[in-house]
């Protein structure tokens, strides 16, 4: 069973305890519950309009000693002693733990003197022992001891009763944390309305330049086809026969040729220019040889 629920069951036991009783029949149940080792919380108890008619009886310092419990702290005690019941040790542990809870309301870190002065603690480590085996080891805070800093940090604690003022002060805290979510959610929202945005305007920058880019593609290769064929039919002659001083001279025009013709494909890409000038060189190498048997045979 988790600590709330021993709590719940635990002040449901005592409310309904208090509820039959009246006076002086109020102290022991008083001290019962300011004693238990695994009750933190007194409000409800408080509420009981039996333990609330103590007020202005000459039992009503156990009326102000539940209000300790619910609200105050060890130096309290200190400070009221005289008007208020002696306590017992369980109550002065108690009273020990509920002191660190309030502490740790107001800073998560807790210096080792402040813990010292507050517990009535001498030593180091007696104050360790007490946060280990009384604090962190009953569920009621947790942290990390640091003894280089001499520090107690806190990572969790839990709640005590609402002192009376503390609920409007509350209710102003978490108004301003749900004003300022409000507004840090508009803005959220609006950081991913222009992130959409441009997203939007990137793709369409994107595919513009893509169309761009096929365009200009398409443009260069139309060009570099027609500057091809133009070249291709200047090697080729009207009539397909040539003379023999022609074809004898022939490999000397090639070559020629090819030196005046080489740079003018510069822009087309290398292994298109090589594989059209090594057909045109078997082209005319072949009608060379073709030309110079037919002479010869006449």
């Amino acid at each position: 069973m988790d600590i709330e629920q021993k709590q719940a069951d635990l002040i449901d036991h005592f409310v309904k305890q208090a509820s039959v009783l009246k006076g002086s029949s109020l102290a022991p149940v008083i001290i019962e519950a300011t004693s238990n080792s695994n009750l933190f919380a007194f409000s409800e108890i408080l509420a009981v309009p039996n333990v609330a008619e103590l007020q202005g009886t000459e039992h009503s310092s156990y009326l102000n000693l539940l209000r300790l419990f619910a609200h105050g702290t060890w130096s309290d005690y200190k400070n009221h002693a005289g008007s208020l019941p002696s306590l017992i040790p369980e109550q002065v542990l108690k009273l020990k733990q509920l002191t660190v809870l309030t502490l740790a309301e107001t800073s998560k870190v807790l210096p080792y003197d402040q813990l010292m002065q507050e517990l009535d603690v001498t030593n180091v480590r007696e104050l360790e022992d007490f946060l280990i085996n009384e604090s962190m080891y009953a569920g009621i805070v947790r942290g990390k001891l640091d003894q280089l800093r001499r520090c107690f940090e806190v990572q969790f604690a839990a709640g005590r009763d609402l002192r009376p003022g503390q609920l409007g002060c509350m209710i102003q805290t978490l108004s301003s944390w749900l004003a300022t979510s409000d507004n840090l959610l508009i803005t959220i929202q609006e950081k991913i309305k222009w992130a959409d945005t441009m997203s939007e305007l990137d793709k369409k920058h994107k595919k513009e330049l893509d169309e761009k880019v096929e365009e200009v593609k398409k443009s260069l290769s139309l060009k570099a086809d027609m500057d091809f064929r133009g070249h291709e039919e200047m090697y080729f002659e009207p009539g397909g026969v040539m003379d023999f001083e022609e074809d004898r001279v022939r490999p000397k025009r090639i070559e020629v040729v090819l030196r005046l013709k080489v740079p003018a494909y510069r822009n087309l890409p290398s292994l298109l220019l090589m594989t059209r000038a090594f057909e045109m060189i078997l082209v005319e190498g072949a009608f060379s040889l073709e030309h110079t048997s037919m002479l010869r045979r006449t």
